[in-house]
């Protein structure tokens, strides 16, 4: 890449900074977030504050000051992302899935003994529910959520200390009191409901059977008008619409029965 190359390309990311920052009142803040976003692009594996700010040649101290202490709202600026994204991916389809990102410690928000797909199994690691705008040749991340376990949540987790060290760890990681573990099909219709305040709807949404076996969630779609196509378990059954549970006579001895619908195989020999 000659000077000329460098200089054109120099100009897009400041015009890109522009745009994606344009809600910010302060311009120190626009300048910060210009360097963050380079010390992103720029090549290097490692993209936590240290290794970034040593290959842009700044303290580290200024874009871990930006992400973590500098008060400015990140709505606006997802917003603008995701039109940016948009306008060049132009999705066939929204796919929602969620990705596991491995730790060592259990300080991180939301960490804890979960399944990830990405690691293939139960292991200590954060995950991360998305909606990506998606073609046969690209895609692209439209909306993000944190996913908390219950063992986060210290309304779900017994009272006493076991409540208290799950409140210490909240505040430590400046979790706000408003946030509480949701189920991951849950977040989705939010994210979901976010896109469309924002103006976008999407072509038809794509999902595994992670989300597809959950009624709600589909019921949930239905409901918004949204087209789908989303995997379901080989175990699953289905029932017409008019099917009902029925609850089997009580003999007196042990647990009394819970409704249940009746076997798929035998209504549909009935129908």
């Amino acid at each position: 890449m000659d000077a000329a190359d460098f200089a054109a390309v120099g100009d897009r990311l400041d015009s890109f900074v522009g745009q994606v920052f344009a809600s910010f009142a302060r311009s120190d803040q626009r300048r910060v977030g210009g360097l963050y976003l380079r010390g992103l692009m720029l090549d290097g594996r490692r993209k936590s504050m240290q290794p970034m700010a040593a290959r842009l040649g700044v303290d580290h101290q200024r874009l871990q000051q930006f992400i973590t202490d500098s008060p400015w709202d990140v709505v606006p600026v997802r917003r603008v992302l995701v039109g940016l994204a948009t306008a060049v991916v132009q999705p066939d389809a929204w796919v929602i899935d969620d990705t596991g990102h491995a730790k060592d410690g259990d300080s991180s928000a939301c960490v804890a003994r979960q399944y990830s797909g990405t690691l293939g199994k139960v292991g200590n690691c954060q995950v991360a529910v998305s909606v990506h705008g998606v073609t046969d040749a690209a895609s692209a991340p439209l909306d993000w959520r944190l996913f908390m376990p219950e063992s986060w949540d210290d309304q779900l987790v017994a009272a006493g200390e076991a409540a208290e060290a799950v409140r210490r760890r909240r505040l430590k990681c400046r979790i706000p009191d408003t946030e509480r573990h949701r189920r991951k099909w849950e977040m989705a219709l939010e994210m979901l409901d976010e896109l469309r305040q924002w103006g976008h709807q999407p072509p038809v949404v794509v999902a595994d059977a992670g989300y597809g076996d959950a009624t709600a969630f589909r019921l949930g779609l239905e409901e918004r008008g949204i087209g789908y196509v989303v995997a379901i378990k080989g175990a699953t059954s289905a029932y017409p619409a008019a099917a009902e549970p029925v609850t089997a006579p009580y003999s007196g001895r042990g647990r009394p029965p819970i409704a249940r619908y009746p076997d798929p195989r035998s209504v549909a020999r009935t129908s």
